[in-house]
């Protein structure tokens, strides 16, 4: 079997080349096995990108199965929105959804299976005296007084457990492997829990739950998964799929390969960390733009096409290492440039009555939608004897190499014509809060003869332009590692600045006319998206990112 051009080599591919070869495999079927405890980040988006796109490259089959086996943590909300993750990026599961959850019944199965084999017993420590017998990285653990308990009453006491007769925490089933075993995992790890908790999916028909190491290899076995690919936290925790799988009655046996997470500097991806920032209300939820999640990259307008384009370029492989975020913002900024439509946004408005344009005529100047794309049409901009520049576009005192618009200078409007500032008008505090200008009739798409005009600038018509609240999002958090210094709280860095709320700009009608989601370059100010909390009375727009990565900069001025 070939694969596409595209597809980048690394040691996952190598060993499924390998196995078809070989005949090992004649189908690749591969899993992405989220839990459902909270909204899926940057980091699944890479192993989504993996076992889906190997999936689709080597025309097999992925599994979406949701390991929902704690129910005190699991949330229905939280298995719809991954869904909608996985399908945004582009991406389709094999069949139906799968639930670890549906194969309970079988699971037990097993569980019951290793006690008659003498290889699981019921413990009645508690939770810190199981802590306590386990041992220590440099210390054998020690056999627990009812580790030797008889099959009979294992099977009783286990039987007792399901059918509610036992409080949490009064009793666990543990597998019986090796108390002496350097890896600590091994060390007759719990296999079943009491809980009594409501499933989203089973609802109340158990009340043991079976641990994620002990349904995670029996799902993959069920679903006849060929590679099981897991980050590199579960290295030391193959040994025990493998003994699982070894010492049940399942004639499927997948094999476990690990591969590097992603780390991305100034970001926490700890589920624990973003559902704090969520409860604490640090943001304003999971889909916050400043937030990490995918539908937070979804919501601030980035596009699946460059988070899987940014997932590639960083490749797979066994070596930890943590990535520049600007990797990310460089591939949103390249699918972007190439992409959205243009359009003006006057943030901070200074309006300009152009003196020697008739009250009450309006031109329709037709500009390109894209520099670079025909196919993108033209969109039409009002152009009226009021108009908006953005504020930070005039200087009173312009210092040396200005080259935007002061008192009787010349510059170009975008698109439009060539204007001369003629006069300022000031408040009490000497502030200046309007300009009177004149316009040259004969420099629409032409040079001024005699003389040059100083730059170009943004602007919009003050009565055909739309009132818009633009936000403009920023790194959360002000320190590349703002989860590496653990004698510090992780809060402590986050970034006042990661949002500014502009609430009196003023956009070209063009934009209005978008649906939510829709991404622009505003011309000198970034790239926006509309936000889906727009309405037709308040257009709501993200900045996804800046025109140029000026984080470093800022920095280096000791700014952010």
């Amino acid at each position: 079997m070939s694969l596409p051009e595209h597809a980048p080599s690394n040691f996952i591919r190598q060993i499924i080349d390998a196995d078809l070869a070989s005949g090992k495999h004649s189908q690749v079927v591969t899993r992405f096995p989220p839990e459902p405890n909270g909204y899926l980040h940057i980091g699944h988006a890479k192993s989504i990108c993996l076992n889906f796109g190997l999936a689709v490259d080597y025309q097999g089959a992925c599994n979406l199965r949701f390991d929902d086996t704690n129910p005190e943590k699991e949330d229905l909300d939280y298995v719809q929105s991954i869904q909608r993750d996985v399908q945004w990026l582009g991406f389709q599961w094999a069949g139906e959804v799968r639930y670890a959850s549906g194969y309970f019944q079988q699971i037990h199965d097993f569980a019951v299976e290793l006690i008659e084999k003498g290889l699981a017993y019921v413990d009645s420590l508690n939770a810190e005296q199981i802590r306590e017998y386990r041992g220590t990285l440099t210390e054998p653990g020690r056999h627990s007084p009812y580790r030797d308990r008889p099959v009979a009453e294992n099977l009783d006491l286990f039987a007792r457990m399901k059918a509610g007769g036992f409080a949490e925490g009064e009793h666990v089933l543990r597998a019986k492997i090796d108390m002496a075993s350097p890896n600590i995992n091994m060390r007759d790890p719990i296999i079943y829990r009491v809980r009594h908790q409501h499933h989203h999916q089973t609802g109340d028909a158990w009340c043991i739950y079976p641990m994620y190491d002990f349904t995670h290899p029996i799902s993959d076995a069920i679903e006849g998964i060929t590679h099981s690919l897991c980050t590199l936290e579960f290295e030391d925790h193959r040994p025990l799929y493998d003994w699982v799988l070894d010492n049940i009655s399942i004639a499927c046996h997948p094999r476990q390969y690990e591969f590097a997470r992603l780390n991305l500097n100034y970001t926490v991806t700890s589920k624990r960390k973003l559902k704090q920032l969520v409860d604490e209300k640090h943001v304003t939820g999971w889909d916050d733009p400043r937030m990490p999640t995918i539908a937070g990259f979804r919501r601030r307008g980035y596009t699946p096409q460059s988070i899987r384009r940014f997932c590639e370029s960083i490749g797979v492989s066994r070596a930890d290492s943590t990535v520049d975020v600007a990797m990310l913002e460089h591939a949103i900024r390249e699918d972007l440039d190439e992409n959205a439509p243009r359009a003006m946004c006057v943030l901070r408005p200074l309006k300009v009555t152009i003196e020697n344009w008739p009250a009450g005529k309006v031109e329709v100047l037709q500009v390109p939608a894209h520099p670079k794309r025909e196919d993108l049409g033209v969109r039409e901009v009002p152009f009226t004897r009021e108009i908006y520049i953005d504020a930070e576009d005039f200087s009173e005192d312009p210092p040396k190499g200005w080259k935007r618009l002061y008192p009787e200078g010349h510059i170009r409007l975008r698109g439009g014509y060539v204007m001369q500032c003629t006069a300022m008008e000031k408040d009490a505090a000497g502030q200046v809060i309007a300009l009177t200008a004149r316009y040259d009739e004969k420099t629409l798409g032409v040079n001024p003869e005699g003389y040059k005009a100083n730059g170009v600038i943004h602007w919009v018509s003050a009565d055909q332009s739309v009132p818009c609240e633009v936000r403009l999002y920023d790194r959360l958090f002000s320190v590349e590692n703002p989860d590496g210094d653990k004698s510090r709280d992780f809060l402590e860095f986050i970034n006042p600045e990661s949002l500014q709320v502009m609430s009196a700009a003023r956009v070209e009608p063009s934009v209005a006319a978008y649906p939510a989601e829709s991404r622009f370059q505003f011309e000198r100010e970034g790239y926006f998206a509309i936000d889906p909390s727009s309405t037709k009375g308040k257009l709501v727009l993200n900045r996804t990112v800046t025109l140029r990565d000026s984080w470093g900069k800022e920095q280096g001025k000791g700014g952010k």
